[in-house]
């Protein structure tokens, strides 16, 4: 049976939409996923400090106030990052949150780092061999993971809303809810063994010595190699892959190509592992997921700048299948877009193995029913 994804298109609700957005909600009977006094996260990114494209605290607190009149009692969270930023820890993430309006004051509720101070409050998660976990798949053995390391709010939750920003992902192809469940919900040792493979690759000739790069790796891997010739001295960067850790900010802040992702077997693993970690952080949860498909641009939000959208804005999603809400989500994209949009902007990304993997493991369904509120 497919899966049933509800639509609020932003074409034919011009004005006001998030006004809509309970009624949407009433479409997947969240009284049967969210419990009278239950603690509901509302898992979500804040956005690095200068970035735009992020969900803005009016777009939540329609959620808010739903989970509200459920009885049960909701907090927005999300975990620290692995890279040096301002999210990395949990006073310098608040802070960021607040700057871009995420208060108490202004959503309702309270804000949780889910991973704790530090990003080390995490419980491991038992996910190896998997069994009947849905209707979708009889059970598999998983490729990566025996344990994930799935931040410690997520995993004492009683139930979860995942609030997702659909744009594109210079890892995944697509940043949805699975990514959003997967490397959102790790801890940050988590999220290093999600990065682990991925190394990135030197362009020598495109370093102009700036030093960006050095500045924002958190493992101290690159350093400037000075080279003496009879014509003069040159400065070229150098990366010590056994202290990378793969997580990718070089890569993000490198304005002149001279650091690459190695489009091998790393990325393939990289996705199947988000997706195992999003497999632990809904394990025995309750959960529902919404994806706002607006301010679409090539790069995630982890950016601390802004980027422009590249298509016009879609429209919101709201399903209990994340497989099938991502499918639709790139689905409407692509049909916006007229072709493969997440195939244009990176060629070399095959963004079908999450889903198809998802798939595999049992989260959801590729095959889904859209349904126009």
């Amino acid at each position: 049976m497919k899966s049933k994804v509800y639509f609020l298109d932003y074409q034919s609700k011009k004005n006001d939409h998030l006004k809509y957005l309970p009624e949407l909600l009433e479409k997947i009977n969240p009284r049967e996923i969210i419990k009278e006094n239950d603690f509901t996260a509302i898992k979500l990114t804040f956005g690095e400090k200068g970035n735009f494209g992020h969900l803005k605290p009016a777009e939540v607190k329609p959620v808010v106030e739903k989970i509200k009149t459920l009885g049960a009692h909701p907090f927005v969270t999300d975990a620290n990052t692995i890279y040096v930023g301002e999210r990395s820890d949990a006073v310098h993430h608040l802070q960021t949150a607040s700057f871009h309006g995420f208060r108490e004051e202004t959503l309702g509720c309270p804000i949780l780092i889910a991973d704790g101070l530090r990003g080390n409050s995490y419980v491991e998660v038992e996910i190896n061999p998997v069994r009947k976990v849905s209707n979708f798949s009889n059970g598999v053995n998983l490729k990566h993971f025996k344990k994930v390391k799935i931040a410690h709010a997520i995993h004492y939750t009683d139930s979860i809303v995942f609030l997702t920003h659909f744009k594109g992902h210079e890892v995944t192809g697509f940043g949805g809810t699975l990514k959003n469940m997967g490397m959102g919900c790790g801890a940050r040792a988590g999220k290093y063994e999600m990065h682990h493979s991925i190394v990135p690759e030197i362009v020598a000739e495109n370093c102009t010595a700036c030093g960006l790069c050095i500045k924002w790796c958190p493992s101290s891997a690159l350093t400037l190699h000075v080279t003496l010739n009879t014509l003069h001295k040159e400065s070229k960067i150098f990366l010590d892959k056994n202290k990378c850790t793969g997580c990718g900010e070089c890569i993000l802040t490198c304005h002149y190509g001279a650091i690459k992702l190695p489009w091998n077997e790393s990325v393939k693993n990289c996705q199947e592992k988000i997706v195992e970690y999003a497999y632990g952080a809904v394990k025995n949860k309750n959960f529902f997921c919404i994806n706002f498909l607006q301010y679409i641009t090539k790069y995630c939000d982890c950016y601390g700048r802004k980027e422009e959208p590249l298509i016009p804005d879609i429209g919101i999603l709201v399903s209990t299948d994340p497989v099938a809400i991502d499918q639709a989500s790139v689905d409407l994209v692509n049909k916006k877009f007229g072709k493969d949009f997440f195939r244009d902007i990176f060629p070399q990304i095959d963004w079908t193995i999450q889903l198809d993997y998802a798939e595999k493991i049992g989260l959801g369904s590729r095959k889904y029913e859209l349904i126009s509120v």
